[in-house]
């Protein structure tokens, strides 16, 4: 399957969904216990602050026991069938043997064009329809352990860009529910900010990214649109989380890869925050000479003047599983 990396304007053409099912909301007792879902894509719709909501639960197979989850969160303008083909979270669930979850965003179109109520300034119809993702999203976790057994110690979140500052504000809502996140090229963007208890973060973002600006400001308008976004310095958003993790707020560099052949020009640093909290722990990614695509994943051409260098120096849905599967809630 060819990955892109991109969440933005994603127009998925003849991609046929799997079979929709209507949640049935017994109640929890009667379903503790229950079987394990088969291996493969299943789609499921619930409704969920008026409006009918759907995600994507790819097993792996051999899933005979209560299973972590990962939430996976496409970029604004994707969906959550564009970012389950895009992103090569799949693989990596069927290998480490976790149930990854593509929840959809909200839009006119419903089912491609979505976004996500990220927080302040972010974005597009989701926000200015001040839809409840906080809110969906936890009824996205309820939903899928009314239907199989899930591991409620180690439910992760990583997202892109759009989806990458929902993640941000999941965790800072609810992090009574999430373990650790891994946001990929897009900064925090909240107006209050109190987390219950510390959540593991690793964050990815390139100082070059074109279209979430490392140190803050408008980025340039989604194509095809007028629609800007004013994006939060990505050191805003870590320092916020350090001091909630009880974090040193000077991180150390500890690592440095130099990209050579097709990652000429690049390098990933790896910054840690120190001394923090158990559960805490705090890892940057500092990429420069990349783009504002999903790492790792190969890039269609024509996306390469919107989202600028892909790259293979770090391959982040492989990263985020194994940064987010040390911590359990």
């Amino acid at each position: 399957m060819i990955r892109a990396a991109t969440g933005l304007l994603a127009v998925l053409l003849g991609m046929q969904e799997s079979g929709i099912v209507k949640p049935e909301f017994a109640p929890r007792a009667a379903m503790v216990g229950g079987p394990a879902f088969t291996p493969g894509d299943h789609t499921f719709e619930l409704t969920f602050g008026g409006l009918r909501r759907r995600y994507i639960v790819h097993v792996p197979a051999g899933a005979d026991q209560p299973l972590p989850v990962m939430l996976a969160l496409h970029g604004g303008g994707g969906s959550a069938a564009q970012f389950k083909a895009d992103n090569g979270l799949d693989p990596v669930a069927d290998a480490h043997h976790f149930l990854a979850v593509y929840p959809d965003g909200t839009g006119p179109l419903r089912t491609t064009l979505l976004t996500w109520d990220a927080g302040t300034n972010c974005c597009g119809w989701a926000l200015e329809h001040k839809v409840d993702d906080v809110g969906f999203l936890t009824a996205v976790i309820e939903d899928l352990a009314r239907r199989t057994p899930i591991d409620r110690h180690r439910i992760y979140v990583t997202g892109h860009s759009n989806g990458a500052i929902m993640a941000y504000r999941f965790a800072a809502e609810r992090a009574d529910l999430v373990a650790a996140i891994v946001p990929v090229s897009g900064a925090m963007a909240m107006a209050n900010f109190h987390p219950s208890r510390p959540v593991a973060i690793l964050d990815l973002h390139s100082v070059d990214d074109p279209r979430a600006p490392y140190d803050g400001g408008i980025g340039p308008p989604f194509p095809g649109t007028n629609s800007r976004v004013l994006h939060a310095p990505v050191k805003d958003g870590l320092e916020a989380w350090a001091n909630n993790n009880g974090c040193r707020l000077s991180p150390d560099s500890v690592s440095t890869q130099v990209g050579q052949g097709v990652n000429a020009g690049q390098t990933a640093t790896r910054f840690v925050y120190r001394g923090c909290r158990p559960g805490g722990d705090i890892v940057h990614i500092r990429f420069t000479g990349v783009g504002h695509g999903w790492p790792g994943a190969p890039q269609r051409p024509m996306m390469r003047g919107i989202l600028g260098r892909s790259t293979s120096l770090v391959d982040a849905s492989e990263a985020a599983w194994d940064f987010a599967s040390r911590y359990m809630r």
